[in-house]
């Protein structure tokens, strides 16, 4: 397995906290998209880079089952954003995306892999609030729908892999253990 796709992948999460502590409502929607965003990637990625090919299957399965259901919610309840922009408020995708992936995470990898991808969730949620794309309200229904379809669709991993997550002032990573 190559460690070093690992530590790119933790470098991405990382990267998602880069966002300035005075953000505008523009600069909390990027750092929230590009959170999300990293979040998919790492859900897919994790798996892919150990051929865990079921994994890749599952996280799929999780991500695109929250996607349908968000986005059947949006079209039954339709809610307008508080910046007024369209009326696909409830519940947030970013949100429910991002939950979606790292239910998968934790579910496939424990939580050494669960809990920064919990955290990063969560500031996609944040970020859909201060960016006035959704109220608190669409953010946890968000969560709840990505979190429950992670956990119903990912399965367990072999416990002879462990993730551990690190880091420091200066960088990030993620190690992993493989026991034959």
């Amino acid at each position: 397995m190559k460690r070093s796709g690992l530590t790119i992948t933790g470098a991405a999460i990382a990267l998602a906290f880069a966002a300035p502590a005075h953000a505008s409502e523009k600069g909390w929607d990027d750092a929230g998209t590009v959170a999300k965003n990293a979040l998919v990637v790492v859900a897919f990625g994790v798996p892919a880079v150990q051929g865990d090919w079921e994994g890749v299957l599952e996280a799929g399965g999780s991500i695109g089952g929250t996607i349908l259901i968000t986005q059947g919610l949006k079209e039954a309840f339709p809610s307008r954003r508080p910046d007024g922009s369209d009326n696909k408020s409830f519940p947030s995708g970013h949100t429910s995306t991002s939950f979606a992936a790292a239910a998968t995470l934790h579910n496939r990898y424990g939580w050494e892999a669960g809990l920064p991808a919990y955290v990063v969730a969560s500031f996609v949620g944040l970020s859909r609030v201060e960016a006035k794309k959704h109220r608190v309200g669409d953010v946890l229904v968000g969560a709840a729908i990505g979190t429950a379809t992670g956990h119903l669709i990912t399965t367990r991993a072999s416990d002879n892999i462990h993730i551990f997550p690190w880091g420091h002032t200066k960088s990030a990573g993620v190690d992993v253990t493989l026991r034959f």
